[in-house]
């Protein structure tokens, strides 16, 4: 039943992560069902603590019940067979340079999955080839998979601090650090509207792209643990897409979770 090849020496280490989270459970132990995970680029695209979403996600799944399978997706490897939710995280602008190749030849892939439902989080670096194209500082463009109707333009300047936004996910926390600045194309749905904080290009008062399941943000923090309504429409999407059945739930105690969440908003919003 295992589409999962040999342990790859690369794999970064996921705190609290059982050792073996990147194999499929034995037989009749899949709870209510396998969820493949799969982080892109985990040691080129997560230097700002966006493999914390992996974590959160594969935590969740199993207190909810599934049993996580956690692809981590290096250069130069095939995708996994099996793909449930995609993540990826923020890198330096080197960094987008050195998973362009790779990225463009999972491209066909990944624009399919993203037609089929697949639900994916991509943050700073990764939003950003998920649009159209990214031009750094120095002037080189780098294609993007098109997924996002995003064109971004590196800069000098960063927009750092926390950020507060409006979204369909209720208001959602988390820290922007980003030095390029995004446009949507027409029509292009944002992800959030900003209520503090800088957001695509500290001008339009937009935040992220979505499209269908997939959605694009600046957010690091990492997002996901801060924000639980949002970790878990992203596991409902990818239980759906996994089992076949609506998101099945368990009552989890987020309480904790969401103190600090109601006291960021308060802190930032006044």
């Amino acid at each position: 039943m295992s589409n999962v090849g040999p342990h790859d020496p690369r794999d970064v280490t996921i705190l609290g992560e059982p050792a073996a989270s990147d194999r499929p459970a034995d037989p009749g132990n899949e709870g209510k069902g396998e969820i493949h995970l799969v982080h892109m680029y985990p040691r080129e695209m997560s230097i700002y603590g966006d493999l914390g979403n992996t974590r959160c996600l594969a935590a969740r799944i199993r207190r909810h019940g599934y049993v996580p399978v956690v692809h981590q997706h290096h250069p130069g490897q095939p995708l996994p067979e099996t793909i449930h939710l995609v993540v990826g995280g923020g890198g330096q602008d080197s960094g987008q340079v050195t998973v362009e190749q790779d990225l463009q030849r999972r491209a066909d892939r990944l624009r399919a999955l993203a037609a089929e439902g697949v639900p994916m989080l991509m943050i700073c670096g990764m939003y950003q080839l998920f649009g159209r194209s990214f031009v750094t500082v120095e002037g080189k463009r780098v294609p993007g998979l098109g997924i996002l109707d995003v064109t971004t333009q590196g800069n000098t300047t960063r927009m750092i601090g926390p950020v507060v936004l409006s979204t369909d996910f209720g208001d959602v926390v988390g820290y922007e650090n980003h030095s390029g600045a995004t446009v949507l194309g027409q029509g292009q749905d944002p992800f959030g509207r900003v209520r503090h904080g800088q957001g695509n290009n500290d001008s339009d008062g937009t935040e992220g792209a979505v499209t269908g399941h997939v959605i694009g943000s600046y957010l690091h923090g990492p997002i996901l643990p801060a924000n639980p309504r949002l970790a878990d429409a992203l596991i409902g999407w990818s239980a759906g897409l996994a089992t076949g059945r609506d998101f099945e739930p368990e009552e989890l105690d987020d309480e904790v979770a969401a103190q600090a969440h109601a006291r960021q908003v308060a802190r930032l919003l006044g």
